[in-house]
C-alpha cells in the first residue's frame, strides 16, 4: 500500500449463500480523502461496505486497514484493525434505551479501562463536535432523525479512529438535515483529517462531498474519478443515466 493509502480493496469478490454480488473488483482509498461507494438499489453498494469493515467474510480477494488484511485476520489480531474505523450504519443503530452520552460511550466501555466518569467526559466531547451538546441526556426517541444520524457518527468517533465507514447516511432525511449532515462530514474530514467512506446514492451529497467516487454495477466497477468529472463527462451509459435521473428527481 502506498504512503497515501489507508484501505485497499483487491480482487474482492462478495455475495451471499455461495452467490457472488460483485466479482474481482479493486480499489483504493487517499488518507484524508471523502470516498463514495454509488449505484442504484442492488448494486452491492451496502454488501461492499460490509465486506470491506468486516461484517461479511468475503469469498475471496482482500482489504487491506491500514495495511492490515481484515478477510484473513483472526483473534487480537482482527480485534486490532477494528479499531482502526468506526461505523455507522443506515438507521443509526442507536440502543433505544439508553441517553445518547451512554450510547457514545459504549465503545470506551468495550474497548478501554477509563472510569465511568472519563468516558462520559469523552461522550460528551464527542456529541459537541457533532454538534449535540447538551443533548447527551437525551433518549434516541427524543431526538430527530437527523440528530440520531450525528449521536451515530459520535459513537463512531469514540476512539479517535482515523477512518470512518458511513452506510447511507442521508437516507430518510429531508434535503435540509441532510445537508447540514453533509456539512458535518466535510467539517470533520478537513478540521481532523478523518477520511470517510460513504455508500450512497444521494445524488445531491454525492456531489456536494465527494472527492472521489466509484460507481458499481453489474456486479463490478463501472466508474471511477471525481463524481462533477464522471456528471460533466460520463464515461458510459450507465453514469450517463445515473446523473441524469439524480437531475429529474432534484427538478
Amino acid at each position: 500500500m502506498s504512503a497515501d493509502g489507508i484501505v485497499e480493496v483487491k480482487r474482492l469478490t462478495a455475495g451471499y449463500a455461495g452467490q457472488p454480488v460483485l466479482r474481482d473488483i479493486s480499489f483504493r482509498v487517499r488518507r484524508g480523502e471523502i470516498f463514495m461507494i454509488l449505484g442504484g438499489s442492488g448494486s452491492g453498494k451496502s454488501t461492499l461496505l460490509k465486506n470491506m469493515i468486516g461484517l461479511y467474510p468475503a469469498m475471496a480477494g482482500e482489504v487491506l486497514i491500514g495495511g492490515e488484511d481484515i478477510v484473513g485476520a483472526r483473534g487480537s489480531r482482527r480485534e486490532g484493525i477494528l479499531r482502526k474505523f468506526g461505523v455507522t450504519y443506515q438507521g443509526g443503530a442507536l440502543f433505544g434505551s439508553m441517553n445518547l452520552e451512554s450510547n457514545v460511550a459504549l465503545p470506551l466501555e468495550e474497548w478501554t479501562r477509563l472510569p465511568s466518569d472519563a468516558r462520559l467526559l469523552l461522550a460528551r466531547l464527542k456529541l459537541q463536535q457533532v454538534g449535540l451538546g447538551g443533548f447527551g441526556g437525551y433518549l434516541p426517541s427524543e431526538i430527530s432523525g437527523g440528530m440520531q444520524k450525528r449521536a451515530a457518527v459520535a459513537r463512531a468517533m469514540a476512539l479517535d479512529p482515523g477512518l470512518l465507514f458511513l452506510d447511507e447516511p442521508s437516507s430518510g432525511l429531508d434535503p435540509v438535515t441532510s445537508a447540514g449532515l453533509d456539512d458535518l462530514v466535510r467539517s470533520l474530514s478537513r478540521n481532523l483529517g478523518i477520511t470517510f467512506v460513504i455508500a450512497s446514492h444521494e445524488l445531491s451529497s454525492i456531489l456536494a462531498i465527494a472527492d472521489r467516487v466509484i460507481m458499481l454495477d453489474g456486479g463490478g466497477i463501472v466508474a471511477e474519478g471525481d463524481p462533477r468529472e464522471l456528471r460533466d463527462r460520463p464515461t458510459n451509459d450507465y453514469v450517463r443515466a445515473f446523473f441524469r435521473h439524480g437531475k429529474e428527481r432534484a427538478a
